[in-house]
């Protein structure tokens, strides 16, 4: 993750770049004119309490939702200039947005398939089930799913057009540890074999220590902090991600002063 607050040049090593980007909501102002870079090929994690601004960033950089001031590059286009090309090699995934019950796991795939021009998807839906143990789900109606099995699935609907930047709202929620871990596993697997840039909201900070290489820390609509897990632990002076988050969520603008000796 680059650190510098707003990147001026856009160039191929980095995935994302927003400059200014706010949006406002009547008198709400949601995201207040937030910059940052992330490197191709990294895990960055957004971070923040609730009503801290990620859902709405995350949605700008979907194209949900239109920004009423900045810019998105992605991919290193101007994403107001190439939105269709642009979300052609994107994909998201959140266990809150999800995918068709009436339909089976298989149908729901082929479907998203479809939509992403994917070639030889029977082959790609077989590759995916593999991955993702779903094999014995595929033909079962995703409203018969646990709500852990129908985060698998929604994975897969993420992956199935191969795309080189995933945007991802808590990957592992509602998964036993085991199966967890084996996901993260997965992500970190493709990531190495697509070079594919990974941009994850979490409320998990193990999970976060464990696969991000950069953290953007956000509170009321503002980036407040930035850096490494390792980092941001040394400099706050605790021990683990989760109660710099706290002290982070609590005290906004005067975390610093918390982590100063």
């Amino acid at each position: 993750m680059d650190t510098t607050p707003n990147p001026s040049k856009h160039d191929a090593q980095h995935a994302i770049q927003v400059e200014g980007l706010t949006k406002r909501y009547g008198e709400v102002l949601a995201v207040n004119g937030i910059g940052f870079a992330i490197r191709q090929g990294s895990f960055t994690a957004l971070l923040g309490g609730n009503g801290a601004g990620k859902t709405t960033t995350i949605a700008m950089l979907l194209g949900l939702v239109r920004p009423t001031a900045g810019r998105i590059t992605i991919l290193g286009e101007d994403f107001a200039r190439h939105p269709k090309a642009l979300l052609a090699r994107m994909n998201f995934q959140s266990p809150y947005a999800d995918l068709p019950r009436r339909l089976t796991v298989r149908q729901n795939l082929t479907v998203y398939a479809k939509l992403y021009g994917v070639r030889n998807a029977k082959a790609e839906i077989a590759n995916l089930a593999q991955e993702l143990d779903l094999n014995a789900l595929l033909d079962r109606p995703l409203g018969e799913l646990s709500a852990g099995q129908r985060t698998r699935a929604g994975l897969a609907k993420a992956f199935i057009n191969r795309p080189a930047l995933v945007l991802l709202d808590e990957p592992t929620a509602s998964l036993d540890p085991d199966t967890a871990d084996w996901v993260r596993a997965f992500l970190a697997r493709y990531a190495a074999e697509a070079q594919a840039t990974f941009l994850i909201a979490s409320h998990n900070m193990l999970e976060v220590e464990r696969l991000c290489d950069g953290v953007l820390m956000m509170r009321e609509g503002r980036i407040v902090d930035r850096g490494s897990p390792k980092a941001l632990i040394a400099k706050y002076g605790r021990t683990n991600l989760e109660d710099v988050f706290l002290d982070v969520a609590r005290h906004g603008a005067r975390a610093n002063e918390i982590a100063a000796p």
